[in-house]
Protein backbone atom coordinates (compact mmCIF):
# COMPACT_ATOMS: atom_id res chain seq x y z
CA UNK A 1 0.00 0.00 0.00
CA UNK A 2 1.36 3.59 -0.97
CA UNK A 3 2.46 6.18 1.67
CA UNK A 4 -0.01 8.36 -0.13
CA UNK A 5 -3.11 5.77 0.29
CA UNK A 6 -1.82 5.17 3.59
CA UNK A 7 -2.22 9.12 4.60
CA UNK A 8 -5.80 9.03 2.83
CA UNK A 9 -7.16 6.15 5.21
CA UNK A 10 -5.57 7.53 8.26
CA UNK A 11 -7.37 11.37 7.47
CA UNK A 12 -10.47 9.15 6.30
CA UNK A 13 -10.76 7.98 9.85
CA UNK A 14 -10.27 11.74 11.38
CA UNK A 15 -12.44 13.00 9.31
CA UNK A 16 -15.51 10.46 10.10
CA UNK A 17 -15.15 11.83 13.41
CA UNK A 18 -15.57 14.77 12.54
CA UNK A 19 -18.47 14.29 10.34
CA UNK A 20 -20.07 12.45 14.09
CA UNK A 21 -19.61 15.35 15.94
CA UNK A 22 -21.17 17.61 13.05
CA UNK A 23 -24.38 16.08 12.78
CA UNK A 24 -24.75 14.12 16.01
CA UNK A 25 -27.01 16.45 18.14
CA UNK A 26 -30.06 17.25 16.40
CA UNK A 27 -30.06 21.28 16.16
CA UNK A 28 -26.59 21.41 16.34
CA UNK A 29 -25.18 24.42 15.16
CA UNK A 30 -23.43 23.26 11.97
CA UNK A 31 -27.07 21.68 11.30
CA UNK A 32 -28.55 24.67 12.11
CA UNK A 33 -26.89 26.63 9.97
CA UNK A 34 -27.36 24.36 7.04
CA UNK A 35 -31.59 24.53 7.77
CA UNK A 36 -31.40 28.60 8.25
CA UNK A 37 -29.60 28.14 4.91
CA UNK A 38 -32.12 25.66 3.50
CA UNK A 39 -34.67 27.84 4.53
CA UNK A 40 -33.61 31.09 3.48
CA UNK A 41 -32.41 29.93 -0.07
CA UNK A 42 -33.68 26.98 -1.30
CA UNK A 43 -36.10 29.11 -3.60
CA UNK A 44 -33.48 30.79 -5.49
CA UNK A 45 -31.68 27.43 -6.13
CA UNK A 46 -35.26 26.05 -7.21
CA UNK A 47 -35.69 29.25 -9.43
CA UNK A 48 -31.72 28.52 -10.95
CA UNK A 49 -33.00 25.26 -11.56
CA UNK A 50 -35.91 26.24 -13.64
CA UNK A 51 -34.04 28.70 -15.15
CA UNK A 52 -31.17 26.53 -16.73
CA UNK A 53 -34.18 23.71 -17.64
CA UNK A 54 -36.00 26.29 -19.63
CA UNK A 55 -32.47 26.95 -21.29
CA UNK A 56 -30.74 23.53 -22.13
CA UNK A 57 -27.49 23.69 -23.65
CA UNK A 58 -25.76 20.70 -25.71
CA UNK A 59 -22.69 18.90 -25.27
CA UNK A 60 -19.40 21.66 -25.68
CA UNK A 61 -22.25 24.47 -26.47
CA UNK A 62 -22.97 24.85 -22.20
CA UNK A 63 -21.72 28.96 -22.92
CA UNK A 64 -24.90 30.37 -21.01
CA UNK A 65 -25.16 27.78 -18.45
CA UNK A 66 -21.16 28.36 -17.70
CA UNK A 67 -21.58 32.01 -17.34
CA UNK A 68 -24.89 31.74 -15.39
CA UNK A 69 -22.19 29.20 -12.84
CA UNK A 70 -19.24 31.54 -13.02
CA UNK A 71 -21.33 34.50 -11.80
CA UNK A 72 -22.68 32.43 -8.99
CA UNK A 73 -19.51 31.39 -7.85
CA UNK A 74 -17.95 34.45 -7.83
CA UNK A 75 -20.42 36.10 -5.82
CA UNK A 76 -19.96 33.49 -2.83
CA UNK A 77 -16.76 34.36 -2.76
CA UNK A 78 -14.91 31.75 -5.13
CA UNK A 79 -11.89 32.34 -7.55
CA UNK A 80 -13.41 31.57 -10.54
CA UNK A 81 -12.12 30.12 -14.14
CA UNK A 82 -13.94 29.84 -17.14
CA UNK A 83 -13.00 27.99 -20.57
CA UNK A 84 -11.25 25.00 -19.01
CA UNK A 85 -11.70 21.88 -21.23
CA UNK A 86 -14.16 24.37 -23.46
CA UNK A 87 -16.79 25.53 -21.79
CA UNK A 88 -15.90 24.24 -18.16
CA UNK A 89 -15.88 26.41 -15.09
CA UNK A 90 -13.39 25.89 -11.67
CA UNK A 91 -14.26 27.64 -8.47
CA UNK A 92 -11.32 27.46 -6.25
CA UNK A 93 -12.41 28.70 -2.60
CA UNK A 94 -9.40 28.27 0.04
CA UNK A 95 -9.61 28.75 3.58
CA UNK A 96 -6.83 27.83 5.41
CA UNK A 97 -4.68 24.09 5.36
CA UNK A 98 -6.42 21.50 5.10
CA UNK A 99 -7.61 18.60 2.30
CA UNK A 100 -8.80 19.67 -0.85
CA UNK A 101 -12.21 18.07 -2.17
CA UNK A 102 -13.51 18.61 -5.75
CA UNK A 103 -17.14 18.81 -6.10
CA UNK A 104 -18.36 18.14 -9.33
CA UNK A 105 -21.12 18.50 -11.83
CA UNK A 106 -22.01 18.18 -15.30
CA UNK A 107 -23.78 21.06 -17.53
CA UNK A 108 -25.11 19.41 -20.48
CA UNK A 109 -28.63 18.56 -22.40
CA UNK A 110 -29.45 16.02 -24.78
CA UNK A 111 -31.30 16.14 -28.34
CA UNK A 112 -34.53 15.19 -27.13
CA UNK A 113 -38.02 17.35 -27.83
CA UNK A 114 -39.55 17.98 -24.47
CA UNK A 115 -43.11 16.80 -23.25
CA UNK A 116 -43.23 17.35 -19.93
CA UNK A 117 -45.98 19.88 -19.83
CA UNK A 118 -44.05 22.14 -17.01
CA UNK A 119 -44.31 25.66 -17.28
CA UNK A 120 -40.46 26.35 -17.37
CA UNK A 121 -40.43 23.35 -20.03
CA UNK A 122 -37.68 23.94 -22.55
CA UNK A 123 -38.96 25.56 -26.28
CA UNK A 124 -34.90 25.36 -27.38
CA UNK A 125 -34.87 23.72 -30.58
CA UNK A 126 -31.70 22.38 -32.93
CA UNK A 127 -30.67 21.19 -36.21
CA UNK A 128 -29.54 17.35 -36.47
CA UNK A 129 -26.72 16.60 -38.48
CA UNK A 130 -29.39 15.15 -41.39
CA UNK A 131 -30.87 19.11 -41.33
CA UNK A 132 -34.14 18.00 -39.32
CA UNK A 133 -35.26 19.82 -36.40
CA UNK A 134 -35.23 18.83 -32.62
CA UNK A 135 -35.61 20.02 -29.51
CA UNK A 136 -33.10 20.46 -26.17
CA UNK A 137 -34.06 18.89 -23.16
CA UNK A 138 -32.22 18.52 -20.13
CA UNK A 139 -33.64 14.81 -19.33
CA UNK A 140 -30.49 13.70 -17.61
CA UNK A 141 -30.94 15.64 -14.59
CA UNK A 142 -27.87 17.21 -15.24
CA UNK A 143 -29.82 20.97 -14.05
CA UNK A 144 -30.24 19.45 -11.15
CA UNK A 145 -26.85 18.78 -10.67
CA UNK A 146 -25.24 21.95 -11.74
CA UNK A 147 -28.07 23.79 -9.66
CA UNK A 148 -27.23 21.67 -6.97
CA UNK A 149 -23.67 22.23 -7.58
CA UNK A 150 -23.93 25.81 -6.90
CA UNK A 151 -26.31 25.53 -4.13
CA UNK A 152 -23.65 23.13 -2.29
CA UNK A 153 -20.83 25.82 -3.26
CA UNK A 154 -22.95 28.45 -1.84
CA UNK A 155 -23.44 26.76 1.41
CA UNK A 156 -20.10 25.65 2.26
CA UNK A 157 -19.05 29.19 1.56
CA UNK A 158 -21.32 30.66 4.25
CA UNK A 159 -20.09 27.75 6.68
CA UNK A 160 -16.36 28.66 6.29
CA UNK A 161 -16.10 29.79 9.37
CA UNK A 162 -16.64 25.61 10.31
CA UNK A 163 -13.79 24.16 8.60
CA UNK A 164 -10.94 24.18 6.72
CA UNK A 165 -8.78 23.24 3.30
CA UNK A 166 -10.09 24.16 0.00
CA UNK A 167 -12.55 23.51 -2.44
CA UNK A 168 -12.59 22.58 -5.96
CA UNK A 169 -16.04 23.20 -7.51
CA UNK A 170 -15.66 21.73 -11.12
CA UNK A 171 -18.72 22.47 -13.86
CA UNK A 172 -18.33 20.28 -16.14
CA UNK A 173 -19.20 20.25 -20.08
CA UNK A 174 -20.28 17.46 -22.30
CA UNK A 175 -20.30 14.41 -19.60
CA UNK A 176 -23.02 12.99 -22.51
CA UNK A 177 -20.42 12.60 -25.01
CA UNK A 178 -17.68 11.41 -22.21
CA UNK A 179 -15.76 13.93 -23.41
CA UNK A 180 -16.17 16.41 -20.58
CA UNK A 181 -13.68 14.97 -17.37
CA UNK A 182 -11.22 13.94 -20.24
CA UNK A 183 -10.65 17.68 -21.34
CA UNK A 184 -10.99 19.60 -18.25
CA UNK A 185 -8.40 16.99 -16.96
CA UNK A 186 -5.92 17.69 -20.45
CA UNK A 187 -6.29 21.33 -19.98
CA UNK A 188 -4.78 20.88 -16.88
CA UNK A 189 -7.72 20.73 -14.11
CA UNK A 190 -5.07 19.07 -12.04
CA UNK A 191 -2.01 21.35 -12.40
CA UNK A 192 -3.47 24.80 -12.70
CA UNK A 193 -5.77 24.56 -9.04
CA UNK A 194 -5.06 22.72 -6.23
CA UNK A 195 -4.97 18.96 -6.20
CA UNK A 196 -8.01 17.43 -4.95
CA UNK A 197 -7.53 14.71 -2.01
CA UNK A 198 -11.59 13.24 -2.73
CA UNK A 199 -13.61 13.99 -5.56
CA UNK A 200 -17.54 13.84 -4.87
CA UNK A 201 -20.77 13.85 -7.24
CA UNK A 202 -24.33 12.69 -7.61
CA UNK A 203 -26.94 11.37 -10.16
CA UNK A 204 -30.45 12.32 -9.99
CA UNK A 205 -32.27 8.66 -9.62
CA UNK A 206 -35.35 8.15 -12.05
CA UNK A 207 -36.88 5.30 -9.89
CA UNK A 208 -36.24 6.82 -6.30
CA UNK A 209 -38.64 9.11 -4.36
CA UNK A 210 -37.10 12.22 -3.71
CA UNK A 211 -35.97 13.07 -0.47
CA UNK A 212 -33.94 9.89 -0.38
CA UNK A 213 -30.70 8.48 -1.25
CA UNK A 214 -28.78 5.84 -2.99
CA UNK A 215 -25.25 4.69 -2.13
CA UNK A 216 -23.51 1.52 -3.55
CA UNK A 217 -19.36 0.05 -2.54
CA UNK A 218 -17.15 -0.30 -5.39
CA UNK A 219 -17.98 -0.70 -8.74
CA UNK A 220 -20.73 2.34 -9.58
CA UNK A 221 -20.70 2.45 -13.06
CA UNK A 222 -19.06 0.32 -16.25
CA UNK A 223 -16.50 1.21 -18.60
CA UNK A 224 -17.84 2.33 -21.78
CA UNK A 225 -16.67 1.24 -25.56
CA UNK A 226 -18.42 2.07 -28.88
CA UNK A 227 -17.67 -0.31 -31.67
CA UNK A 228 -18.50 0.32 -35.69
CA UNK A 229 -17.65 -2.24 -37.97
CA UNK A 230 -18.38 -2.95 -41.78
CA UNK A 231 -18.41 -5.97 -43.42
CA UNK A 232 -17.77 -6.19 -46.94
CA UNK A 233 -19.26 -8.36 -49.45
CA UNK A 234 -19.49 -8.76 -53.45
CA UNK A 235 -22.96 -7.48 -54.33
CA UNK A 236 -25.29 -8.89 -56.70
CA UNK A 237 -29.11 -9.66 -57.57
CA UNK A 238 -30.90 -11.41 -54.48
CA UNK A 239 -32.03 -14.11 -57.35
CA UNK A 240 -28.41 -15.48 -57.85
CA UNK A 241 -26.81 -15.79 -54.58
CA UNK A 242 -24.03 -17.63 -55.41
CA UNK A 243 -22.88 -14.69 -57.76
CA UNK A 244 -22.35 -12.39 -55.08
CA UNK A 245 -20.66 -12.43 -51.26
CA UNK A 246 -23.50 -11.18 -48.69
CA UNK A 247 -22.31 -9.16 -45.93
CA UNK A 248 -25.44 -9.23 -44.82
CA UNK A 249 -25.69 -13.12 -44.08
CA UNK A 250 -21.79 -12.58 -42.76
CA UNK A 251 -22.80 -9.58 -40.27
CA UNK A 252 -25.74 -11.91 -39.38
CA UNK A 253 -23.30 -14.58 -38.15
CA UNK A 254 -21.07 -12.61 -36.38
CA UNK A 255 -24.04 -11.17 -34.56
CA UNK A 256 -24.55 -14.62 -33.58
CA UNK A 257 -21.12 -15.76 -32.45
CA UNK A 258 -21.03 -12.75 -30.23
CA UNK A 259 -23.21 -13.88 -28.25
CA UNK A 260 -20.65 -16.68 -27.51
CA UNK A 261 -18.42 -13.58 -26.59
CA UNK A 262 -19.62 -13.01 -22.92
CA UNK A 263 -21.74 -16.66 -22.04
CA UNK A 264 -18.30 -18.36 -22.77
CA UNK A 265 -15.21 -16.15 -22.37
CA UNK A 266 -15.82 -14.15 -19.60
CA UNK A 267 -15.36 -15.30 -15.90
CA UNK A 268 -19.29 -15.99 -15.12
CA UNK A 269 -18.32 -13.72 -12.10
CA UNK A 270 -17.19 -10.44 -14.36
CA UNK A 271 -19.79 -8.36 -15.64
CA UNK A 272 -19.69 -7.46 -19.12
CA UNK A 273 -22.30 -6.39 -21.71
CA UNK A 274 -21.65 -6.34 -25.68
CA UNK A 275 -24.71 -4.96 -27.71
CA UNK A 276 -25.36 -4.87 -31.05
CA UNK A 277 -27.07 -1.34 -31.53
CA UNK A 278 -27.05 -0.57 -34.99
CA UNK A 279 -26.92 -3.34 -37.82
CA UNK A 280 -27.30 -1.11 -41.72
CA UNK A 281 -27.17 -2.67 -45.14
CA UNK A 282 -28.93 -3.04 -48.50
CA UNK A 283 -31.51 -0.64 -49.47
CA UNK A 284 -33.97 -2.90 -52.03
CA UNK A 285 -35.69 -6.36 -51.84
CA UNK A 286 -33.72 -8.41 -54.45
CA UNK A 287 -30.10 -6.61 -54.10
CA UNK A 288 -27.53 -8.23 -52.31
CA UNK A 289 -25.43 -4.79 -51.19
CA UNK A 290 -21.46 -4.53 -50.99
CA UNK A 291 -21.04 -3.75 -47.27
CA UNK A 292 -22.95 -3.82 -43.91
CA UNK A 293 -22.03 -1.20 -41.00
CA UNK A 294 -22.89 -2.13 -37.08
CA UNK A 295 -22.08 -0.43 -34.27
CA UNK A 296 -21.77 -2.13 -30.77
CA UNK A 297 -21.72 -0.66 -27.23
CA UNK A 298 -19.33 -2.67 -24.91
CA UNK A 299 -19.43 -2.39 -21.14
CA UNK A 300 -17.27 -3.80 -18.76
CA UNK A 301 -15.84 -2.87 -15.19
CA UNK A 302 -12.10 -3.88 -14.84
CA UNK A 303 -9.56 -3.37 -17.51
CA UNK A 304 -8.76 -7.01 -18.09
CA UNK A 305 -12.35 -7.90 -19.08
CA UNK A 306 -12.64 -4.94 -21.36
CA UNK A 307 -9.39 -5.48 -23.30
CA UNK A 308 -10.69 -9.51 -23.71
CA UNK A 309 -14.50 -7.90 -24.88
CA UNK A 310 -12.34 -5.48 -27.62
CA UNK A 311 -9.87 -8.26 -28.82
CA UNK A 312 -13.14 -11.19 -28.73
CA UNK A 313 -14.80 -8.63 -31.15
CA UNK A 314 -12.02 -8.19 -33.59
CA UNK A 315 -10.75 -11.83 -33.85
CA UNK A 316 -14.77 -13.15 -34.40
CA UNK A 317 -15.05 -10.40 -36.98
CA UNK A 318 -11.56 -11.72 -38.67
CA UNK A 319 -12.63 -14.69 -38.40
CA UNK A 320 -16.39 -14.44 -39.91
CA UNK A 321 -14.79 -12.70 -42.55
CA UNK A 322 -12.71 -15.23 -43.91
CA UNK A 323 -15.14 -18.26 -43.29
CA UNK A 324 -17.84 -16.91 -45.79
CA UNK A 325 -14.58 -15.45 -48.26
CA UNK A 326 -15.13 -12.06 -47.72
CA UNK A 327 -13.00 -10.24 -50.28
CA UNK A 328 -11.21 -8.07 -47.77
CA UNK A 329 -10.99 -8.02 -44.01
CA UNK A 330 -13.75 -6.11 -41.61
CA UNK A 331 -12.74 -2.50 -40.81
CA UNK A 332 -13.54 -2.97 -37.04
CA UNK A 333 -12.61 1.07 -35.33
CA UNK A 334 -13.21 1.48 -31.62
CA UNK A 335 -14.04 5.18 -31.34
CA UNK A 336 -12.50 7.34 -29.11
CA UNK A 337 -15.63 7.64 -27.36
CA UNK A 338 -14.36 5.37 -23.81
CA UNK A 339 -15.51 6.64 -20.84
CA UNK A 340 -13.69 4.46 -17.70
CA UNK A 341 -15.74 2.46 -15.17
CA UNK A 342 -16.79 4.42 -11.84
CA UNK A 343 -15.53 2.91 -8.57
CA UNK A 344 -16.81 4.21 -5.45
CA UNK A 345 -14.01 4.09 -2.22
CA UNK A 346 -15.81 1.70 0.29
CA UNK A 347 -14.57 3.18 3.28
CA UNK A 348 -15.97 6.48 1.57
CA UNK A 349 -18.96 5.24 0.65
CA UNK A 350 -19.64 3.26 3.97
CA UNK A 351 -18.58 6.46 5.64
CA UNK A 352 -21.04 8.47 3.84
CA UNK A 353 -23.98 5.98 4.32
CA UNK A 354 -23.71 6.81 8.14
CA UNK A 355 -23.49 10.27 7.62
CA UNK A 356 -26.88 10.83 5.17
CA UNK A 357 -28.45 8.38 7.60
CA UNK A 358 -27.50 10.95 10.24
CA UNK A 359 -28.55 13.59 8.23
CA UNK A 360 -31.67 12.34 6.41
CA UNK A 361 -33.06 9.09 8.45
CA UNK A 362 -31.33 5.89 7.67
CA UNK A 363 -34.98 4.86 6.02
CA UNK A 364 -34.10 7.38 3.08
CA UNK A 365 -30.78 6.09 2.42
CA UNK A 366 -31.11 2.93 0.32
CA UNK A 367 -27.87 0.39 -0.82
CA UNK A 368 -27.84 0.10 -4.66
CA UNK A 369 -26.61 -2.23 -7.40
CA UNK A 370 -24.06 -1.03 -9.56
CA UNK A 371 -25.18 -0.63 -13.47
CA UNK A 372 -23.63 -0.66 -16.44
CA UNK A 373 -23.96 2.74 -17.82
CA UNK A 374 -21.90 5.18 -18.29
CA UNK A 375 -20.46 8.31 -16.47
CA UNK A 376 -17.51 10.34 -16.94
CA UNK A 377 -17.07 11.26 -13.23
CA UNK A 378 -14.79 8.25 -12.91
CA UNK A 379 -11.74 10.09 -14.41
CA UNK A 380 -11.18 12.00 -11.34
CA UNK A 381 -10.33 9.86 -9.01
CA UNK A 382 -8.56 7.21 -11.69
CA UNK A 383 -6.35 9.84 -12.74
CA UNK A 384 -5.91 11.55 -8.88
CA UNK A 385 -6.03 7.93 -7.42
CA UNK A 386 -7.83 9.41 -4.21
CA UNK A 387 -11.07 8.52 -3.09
CA UNK A 388 -14.40 9.05 -5.32
CA UNK A 389 -17.78 8.62 -4.97
CA UNK A 390 -20.86 9.26 -6.81
CA UNK A 391 -24.13 8.98 -5.23
CA UNK A 392 -28.06 8.73 -6.29
CA UNK A 393 -30.37 11.59 -5.64
CA UNK A 394 -33.72 10.71 -5.95
CA UNK A 395 -35.54 13.36 -7.56
CA UNK A 396 -39.75 11.32 -8.11
CA UNK A 397 -42.91 12.53 -6.52
CA UNK A 398 -43.51 10.01 -4.29
CA UNK A 399 -47.09 9.92 -4.87
CA UNK A 400 -45.74 9.45 -9.06
CA UNK A 401 -43.88 6.17 -7.79
CA UNK A 402 -47.36 4.91 -5.81
CA UNK A 403 -49.34 5.30 -9.13
CA UNK A 404 -46.80 3.37 -10.87
CA UNK A 405 -46.63 0.50 -8.37
CA UNK A 406 -50.29 0.38 -8.22
CA UNK A 407 -50.66 -0.44 -12.52
CA UNK A 408 -50.53 3.06 -13.91
CA UNK A 409 -48.38 4.78 -16.34
CA UNK A 410 -44.68 3.55 -15.76
CA UNK A 411 -42.22 5.82 -14.55
CA UNK A 412 -40.19 8.14 -17.09
CA UNK A 413 -36.87 7.09 -17.13
CA UNK A 414 -33.80 9.65 -17.38
CA UNK A 415 -33.37 10.60 -21.34
CA UNK A 416 -36.72 10.49 -21.38
CA UNK A 417 -38.88 13.25 -22.96
CA UNK A 418 -41.33 13.43 -19.77
CA UNK A 419 -38.36 12.81 -16.82
CA UNK A 420 -39.50 15.81 -14.65
CA UNK A 421 -37.74 16.16 -11.55
CA UNK A 422 -39.72 17.29 -8.22
CA UNK A 423 -37.36 20.40 -8.14
CA UNK A 424 -37.77 21.39 -4.44
CA UNK A 425 -37.03 18.24 -1.92
CA UNK A 426 -34.72 16.88 -4.57
CA UNK A 427 -32.73 19.86 -4.68
CA UNK A 428 -33.16 20.26 -0.70
CA UNK A 429 -31.89 16.54 -0.19
CA UNK A 430 -28.83 17.23 -2.81
CA UNK A 431 -27.71 19.84 -1.18
CA UNK A 432 -27.88 18.90 1.96
CA UNK A 433 -26.23 15.40 1.64
CA UNK A 434 -23.39 16.96 -1.15
CA UNK A 435 -22.52 19.64 1.76
CA UNK A 436 -22.79 17.59 4.72
CA UNK A 437 -19.99 14.99 3.12
CA UNK A 438 -18.14 18.27 1.97
CA UNK A 439 -18.20 19.19 5.44
CA UNK A 440 -17.34 15.79 7.23
CA UNK A 441 -13.97 15.80 4.85
CA UNK A 442 -12.98 19.42 5.49
CA UNK A 443 -10.57 19.74 8.25
CA UNK A 444 -12.69 21.40 11.13
CA UNK A 445 -12.10 24.80 12.14
CA UNK A 446 -10.22 24.79 15.15
CA UNK A 447 -11.97 26.16 18.39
Amino acid sequence: MSVRRLVFISAFFLLTLCADAWAEPRGGSAEAATNAWLAAELNDTVALYQDLHAHPELSLEETRTAARVARELAAAGYSVTEQVGGTGVVGVLVNGEGPVVLIRGDMDGLPVTEATGLPYASTIRTKRPDGSDVGVMHACGHDVHTANLVGTARLLASLRSRWRGTLLIVAQPAEELGRGALAMIGDGLFERFPRPDYALALHVDADLAAGTLGVNTGWSAANVDSVDITFYGRGGHGARPHQAIDPIVTGAHFVTALQTLVSRRVRAIDPAVVTVGSFHGGSKHNVIPDEVHLQLTVRSYSDDVRALLLEGIRQLAEDTCRTFQCPKPPDVTLKDEYTPAVYNDPELAVAATRLFGDLLGEDQVLAMEPGMGGEDFGRYSRVLEVPGLIYRLGSVDPAQIAAAESGGDPLPSLHSARYAPLAAPTLRTGVRSLSGLALSLLAPAPD
